[in-house]
């Protein structure tokens, strides 16, 4: 259970710093928190404790209990998906960063043009 609350912390911080923030480049890290918080909590659903890996090789062992990997199929799908959402993002604040010379969204707002 201290786990379900530390990745909802995280989630948080995560949170806070994509509304918070004025930077472009900590909304970014605050997007990837989130991301990483949501990974961590879809491999926590799929845990087990003393769980085996789900491969049964022989029939005595089908009673055993086993680790679900539809979380961790769905986790290695979201990592290829944050990574192309991430380099969408990092080329994003780089031409932002090349037409208004900042980071700072307040400072792209007065800008307009």
């Amino acid at each position: 259970m201290v786990f379900y609350i530390l990745t909802g912390v995280i989630l948080m911080m995560g949170v806070y710093a994509v509304v918070a923030k004025k930077n472009l480049i900590k909304i970014v890290i605050g997007m990837l928190i989130i991301e990483y918080a949501v990974n961590l909590m879809l491999v926590l659903v799929g845990y087990r404790k003393d769980g085996l890996a789900p491969i049964i090789t022989k029939a005595e062992e089908s009673t055993a209990a086993f680790v679900d990997p539809l979380p961790q199929a769905l986790v290695v799908t979201s990592i290829v998906i944050g990574l192309a959402m991430t380099a969408l993002m990092a080329a994003l604040c780089v031409r932002l960063h090349q037409r208004y010379g900042t980071f700072d969204i307040l400072h792209m707002r007065k800008l307009r043009g």
